[in-house]
């Protein structure tokens, strides 16, 4: 119980601090305008409906473009983990492609996909893909052998194996992957949202700085934050559902 008070409260709390320090002048308001100077703004906003509007936008990106690099990095990172042929095929393959920023191939990205929403996607793909399929890997390699043998005495079926043995003792890793790929999935689609949308938070924070709309700016990186937070608590509550005993260690 205390544990969910904490988990409400610290946000409340960073909230406060900006607010007595900008009202101390420790910070300049004009680029750092106080929490509450901020909430006419995102109210006027929210009733217009383009916060809402943007807001899901950006979501619609970073959950689509989640599960699409996710599930095959999930697929892979199990092979990757128990297939030694595999491990040595695709560890230096990930080593030399993953410490790439992302971000930087995003022109490349822009020139093969165009700057439609596939784009988007694709870019959120690539940076979820290469953690879920290494946190997956490492999972994998964590299982103790013996269950490992005694799957393999019993013959059981490839499929039967991956979903029921490797998926199940690598879920506390994957879960870790799943909650450090949603930051990169939310950074990743902000970006791309700068220079290649007409829509989504990434857009309305850039209008914002062409404007010199500092509050409204302020709004929407706030929404950023939210989202953040919001799908981070998904991603623990699914956490304690699927692995009950990680919440008892």
């Amino acid at each position: 119980m205390i544990e969910r008070v904490f988990r409400f409260v610290s946000p409340l709390a960073l909230l406060a601090l900006w607010e007595i320090v900008v009202r101390v002048h420790l910070l300049d308001a004009r680029f750092f305008p106080a929490p509450s100077s901020i909430v006419g703004d995102f109210i006027d906003f929210l009733r217009s409906g383009e916060l809402v509007s943007n807001t899901w936008t950006t979501l619609q990106r970073v959950v689509v473009g989640f599960l699409i690099g996710g599930i095959p990095g999930v697929a892979i990172g199990l092979l990757v983990g128990v297939n030694r042929v595999a491990r040595a095929i695709l560890e230096p393959v990930v080593a030399l492609l993953y410490p790439i920023p992302k971000i930087a191939i995003l022109p490349l990205i822009l020139l093969i996909f165009g700057i439609g929403e596939s784009s988007k996607y694709a870019i959120v793909a690539i940076g979820v893909f290469f953690i879920m399929l290494i946190n997956t890997a490492a999972g994998v390699r964590q299982i103790e052998s013996i269950y490992l043998e005694v799957a393999r005495s019993f013959e059981i079926r490839r499929r039967s194996f991956y979903l029921n043995v490797l998926l199940p003792g690598a879920l506390t890793n994957i879960f870790a992957g799943i909650k450090l790929s949603i930051g990169i999935a939310i950074v990743l689609a902000v970006a791309a949202e700068f220079t290649a949308a007409k829509s989504g938070l990434g857009f309305q924070i850039w209008n914002a700085w062409q404007t010199l709309q500092v509050e409204r700016m302020y709004v929407a990186l706030v929404m950023v934050s939210l989202l953040g937070y919001v799908l981070t608590l998904i991603g623990n509550a699914l956490e304690n559902v699927f692995v009950p005993w990680r919440g008892r260690s």
